[in-house]
């Protein structure tokens, strides 16, 4: 699915994020969403999101 649309995101879902200090070298990091931070309905680098261990990156991938 397409992480860079926020209708395919759900609370509970499982992803993978690319976190803010990982960008350059776009090393990916799993969790569930606890919340989605990205108000828009789409965004070109992917819905931002806190996973329920606290960590906030884009969403790169949906499980």
């Amino acid at each position: 699915m397409d992480g860079t649309k926020r209708a395919n995101i759900k609370h509970g879902m499982s992803v993978a994020i690319v976190l803010k200090q990982d960008q350059d070298t776009g090393y990916l990091t799993d969790g569930i969403v606890r919340d989605i931070l990205t108000k828009s309905p789409s965004h070109p680098h992917g819905i931002k999101v806190r996973l329920m261990s606290g960590e906030v990156g884009r969403v790169k991938e949906i499980y």
